[in-house]
Protein backbone atom coordinates (compact mmCIF):
# COMPACT_ATOMS: atom_id res chain seq x y z
CA UNK A 1 0.00 0.00 0.00
CA UNK A 2 2.29 2.65 0.75
CA UNK A 3 1.16 6.06 1.38
CA UNK A 4 -2.24 5.56 3.23
CA UNK A 5 -2.94 9.55 3.07
CA UNK A 6 -6.07 10.43 1.53
CA UNK A 7 -7.09 6.59 1.71
CA UNK A 8 -9.76 4.67 3.60
CA UNK A 9 -7.82 3.52 7.36
CA UNK A 10 -7.88 -0.05 7.08
CA UNK A 11 -10.11 -1.76 9.68
CA UNK A 12 -9.03 -4.38 12.19
CA UNK A 13 -10.73 -6.44 15.02
CA UNK A 14 -8.08 -8.18 17.34
CA UNK A 15 -7.35 -8.75 21.10
CA UNK A 16 -5.81 -5.75 22.97
CA UNK A 17 -5.56 -3.98 26.15
CA UNK A 18 -7.58 -1.12 27.60
CA UNK A 19 -7.92 0.17 31.19
CA UNK A 20 -5.55 -3.18 32.22
CA UNK A 21 -8.31 -5.58 30.93
CA UNK A 22 -7.38 -7.71 28.19
CA UNK A 23 -10.71 -6.81 25.32
CA UNK A 24 -11.43 -9.58 23.05
CA UNK A 25 -12.66 -8.04 19.92
CA UNK A 26 -11.51 -4.38 19.79
CA UNK A 27 -11.99 -2.61 16.46
CA UNK A 28 -10.88 -0.19 15.24
CA UNK A 29 -13.81 1.59 13.34
CA UNK A 30 -15.58 1.52 16.58
CA UNK A 31 -13.82 4.75 16.30
CA UNK A 32 -15.73 5.90 13.26
CA UNK A 33 -16.72 9.81 14.10
CA UNK A 34 -13.34 10.50 16.51
CA UNK A 35 -9.91 11.75 15.48
CA UNK A 36 -7.73 8.69 16.21
CA UNK A 37 -3.76 8.55 16.17
CA UNK A 38 -2.81 5.15 15.86
CA UNK A 39 0.94 4.66 16.24
CA UNK A 40 3.19 1.37 15.89
CA UNK A 41 5.98 0.49 17.48
CA UNK A 42 8.11 -2.33 17.14
CA UNK A 43 8.19 -4.51 21.08
CA UNK A 44 7.04 -4.64 24.19
CA UNK A 45 10.08 -5.03 26.71
CA UNK A 46 12.39 -3.08 24.47
CA UNK A 47 14.23 0.61 24.92
CA UNK A 48 13.12 3.22 22.90
CA UNK A 49 9.53 1.81 22.66
CA UNK A 50 8.64 2.77 26.72
CA UNK A 51 9.95 6.28 26.07
CA UNK A 52 7.35 7.00 23.40
CA UNK A 53 4.59 5.07 24.80
CA UNK A 54 5.23 7.22 27.89
CA UNK A 55 5.58 9.87 26.26
CA UNK A 56 2.31 9.95 24.59
CA UNK A 57 0.43 8.81 27.71
CA UNK A 58 1.90 12.07 29.32
CA UNK A 59 -0.04 14.21 26.60
CA UNK A 60 -2.96 12.18 26.81
CA UNK A 61 -5.50 15.11 28.11
CA UNK A 62 -4.25 17.36 25.54
CA UNK A 63 -4.89 14.66 23.02
CA UNK A 64 -8.05 14.04 24.45
CA UNK A 65 -9.41 18.15 24.89
CA UNK A 66 -8.84 17.76 20.92
CA UNK A 67 -11.18 15.06 20.56
CA UNK A 68 -8.66 12.53 19.81
CA UNK A 69 -8.37 8.74 20.69
CA UNK A 70 -5.06 7.44 21.29
CA UNK A 71 -3.98 3.58 20.16
CA UNK A 72 -0.55 1.93 20.26
CA UNK A 73 -0.19 -1.10 18.54
CA UNK A 74 2.94 -4.06 18.23
CA UNK A 75 3.32 -7.39 16.76
CA UNK A 76 3.23 -8.40 20.77
CA UNK A 77 0.61 -10.50 22.37
CA UNK A 78 -2.18 -9.16 24.79
CA UNK A 79 -0.69 -10.89 27.54
CA UNK A 80 2.76 -9.15 26.58
CA UNK A 81 0.96 -6.10 26.64
CA UNK A 82 -0.63 -7.03 29.97
CA UNK A 83 2.86 -7.90 32.04
CA UNK A 84 4.23 -5.02 30.67
CA UNK A 85 1.56 -2.76 31.52
CA UNK A 86 2.02 -4.27 34.69
CA UNK A 87 6.14 -3.24 35.29
CA UNK A 88 7.21 -0.34 37.10
CA UNK A 89 8.42 2.30 34.59
CA UNK A 90 11.70 2.20 36.71
CA UNK A 91 12.31 -1.20 35.60
CA UNK A 92 11.31 -0.74 31.81
CA UNK A 93 7.64 -0.88 32.00
CA UNK A 94 4.97 0.84 30.92
CA UNK A 95 3.12 0.81 34.16
CA UNK A 96 0.32 3.85 33.89
CA UNK A 97 -0.19 4.01 30.31
CA UNK A 98 -4.12 4.47 30.16
CA UNK A 99 -4.73 4.10 26.39
CA UNK A 100 -5.69 0.73 24.33
CA UNK A 101 -2.99 -1.24 22.80
CA UNK A 102 -3.40 -3.86 20.12
CA UNK A 103 -1.78 -6.83 19.77
CA UNK A 104 -1.48 -7.67 16.35
CA UNK A 105 0.41 -11.40 16.41
CA UNK A 106 -0.01 -12.46 13.17
CA UNK A 107 1.28 -8.89 11.73
CA UNK A 108 -1.70 -8.52 9.60
CA UNK A 109 -2.11 -4.79 10.99
CA UNK A 110 1.04 -3.80 10.78
CA UNK A 111 1.21 -5.37 6.86
CA UNK A 112 -2.39 -3.35 6.29
CA UNK A 113 -0.56 -0.17 7.43
CA UNK A 114 2.82 -1.06 5.67
CA UNK A 115 4.81 -0.82 8.52
CA UNK A 116 5.82 -4.64 8.87
CA UNK A 117 9.79 -5.03 9.02
CA UNK A 118 9.13 -8.47 7.14
CA UNK A 119 12.51 -9.75 7.46
CA UNK A 120 12.23 -9.18 11.73
CA UNK A 121 8.85 -9.90 11.98
CA UNK A 122 8.37 -6.38 13.43
CA UNK A 123 6.30 -3.25 12.91
CA UNK A 124 8.78 -0.29 12.35
CA UNK A 125 7.45 3.36 14.15
CA UNK A 126 4.18 4.03 11.52
CA UNK A 127 2.26 6.83 13.08
CA UNK A 128 -1.16 7.25 11.46
CA UNK A 129 -3.77 10.39 11.84
CA UNK A 130 -7.00 9.20 11.08
CA UNK A 131 -10.35 12.17 10.51
CA UNK A 132 -13.62 11.45 11.70
CA UNK A 133 -14.28 10.31 8.12
CA UNK A 134 -12.05 7.33 8.75
CA UNK A 135 -9.37 8.85 6.05
CA UNK A 136 -5.98 9.14 6.77
CA UNK A 137 -4.49 12.61 6.94
CA UNK A 138 -0.90 12.06 7.68
CA UNK A 139 1.38 9.60 8.03
CA UNK A 140 5.13 8.99 9.32
CA UNK A 141 6.82 5.89 9.74
CA UNK A 142 10.30 6.15 11.51
CA UNK A 143 12.97 3.24 11.33
CA UNK A 144 13.53 1.74 14.44
CA UNK A 145 15.96 3.95 16.67
CA UNK A 146 14.87 6.99 16.11
CA UNK A 147 11.80 7.86 18.45
CA UNK A 148 8.88 10.10 17.81
CA UNK A 149 8.15 13.78 18.83
CA UNK A 150 4.49 13.44 20.51
CA UNK A 151 4.45 17.18 20.15
CA UNK A 152 4.67 16.98 16.47
CA UNK A 153 1.63 14.78 16.32
CA UNK A 154 -0.07 17.12 18.23
CA UNK A 155 0.82 20.00 16.11
CA UNK A 156 -0.11 17.98 13.22
CA UNK A 157 -4.07 17.41 14.72
CA UNK A 158 -3.84 21.09 15.26
CA UNK A 159 -3.55 21.66 11.56
CA UNK A 160 -5.77 19.73 10.78
CA UNK A 161 -8.69 20.74 13.13
CA UNK A 162 -7.57 23.94 11.81
CA UNK A 163 -8.08 23.27 8.25
CA UNK A 164 -11.25 21.84 9.04
CA UNK A 165 -12.68 24.57 10.84
CA UNK A 166 -11.36 27.44 9.04
CA UNK A 167 -10.45 26.25 6.04
CA UNK A 168 -7.04 28.00 5.60
CA UNK A 169 -4.06 26.03 5.44
CA UNK A 170 -1.03 25.61 7.54
CA UNK A 171 2.30 26.67 5.96
CA UNK A 172 5.66 25.74 7.27
CA UNK A 173 6.11 25.19 11.06
CA UNK A 174 2.61 26.49 11.74
CA UNK A 175 1.60 26.33 15.07
CA UNK A 176 -1.63 26.82 16.90
CA UNK A 177 -2.13 30.26 17.01
CA UNK A 178 0.15 31.35 14.33
CA UNK A 179 -0.97 33.09 10.78
CA UNK A 180 -1.95 30.63 8.32
CA UNK A 181 -3.13 31.05 5.01
CA UNK A 182 -6.34 31.06 2.22
CA UNK A 183 -5.55 28.37 -0.06
CA UNK A 184 -4.83 30.06 -3.41
CA UNK A 185 -2.31 32.70 -4.46
CA UNK A 186 -3.40 35.77 -3.00
CA UNK A 187 -3.27 34.43 0.23
CA UNK A 188 0.05 33.08 -0.61
CA UNK A 189 1.39 37.24 -1.09
CA UNK A 190 -0.57 38.02 1.80
CA UNK A 191 1.03 35.72 4.02
CA UNK A 192 4.45 36.03 2.76
CA UNK A 193 3.87 40.33 3.34
CA UNK A 194 3.79 39.89 6.89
Amino acid sequence: MGVLVGKQAPDFTAKAVDGGKIVDNFKLSNYKGKYIVLFFYPLDFTFVCPTELHAFNDKLTEFKERGVELIGCSVDSHFSHLAWLNTKKADGGIQGVKYPIVADLNKTIARDYDVLVETAGIAYRGLFLIDKNFIVRHQVVNDLPLGRNVDETLRMVDALQFNEKNGEVCPANWTKGTKAMKPNQEGLKEYFKA
